[in-house]
């Protein structure tokens, strides 16, 4: 799937990541699609600590469906790309992936994340303000 990314990340890969083996646990690839997602969001500003205490809102993962292509291991300089696919009245879609030092392709996300109340976990509209912010 071929994609237009607004942006990339780069991180690296520490033996905290990895198997026995030196290769990145299988679990730990979500953690690295999360910072970029992260870092995504707060170039548009949008710091979650803040909408959760100032807004009563989080976003919540309700399906990631995530493709291994080959293994990432110790050391490896990773870009990790982030592009929105989707905003709907309650849900964002996102579309990541993971490639090393060298440009190979090593994992796909297919991700959506609710919008919910934090106090209740109930599903809500995404505010106004926030869906600007999305769509810068």
């Amino acid at each position: 799937m071929k994609k237009e990314f607004e942006n990339s990340y780069r991180y690296r890969v520490y033996y905290e990541h990895t198997d026995g083996g030196g290769v990145v646990y299988h679990s730990r690839y979500l953690n690295f699609f999360e910072r970029a997602r992260t870092d995504w969001l707060r170039e548009r500003g949008i710091i979650q600590s803040v909408w959760q205490k100032e807004h009563n809102l989080v976003y919540v993962v309700t399906k990631a469906e995530i493709q291994y292509k080959k293994p990432a291991r110790m050391d490896d300089a990773l870009t990790v790309s982030c592009v929105m696919t989707k905003l709907r009245r309650a849900s964002v879609e996102f579309y990541q992936e993971m490639h090393n030092q060298d440009g190979v392709l090593l994992a796909t996300v297919t991700l959506t994340a609710a919008c919910l109340y934090a106090d209740s976990f109930a599903i809500r509209s995404i505010p106004q303000q926030l869906t600007e912010d999305l769509s810068q």
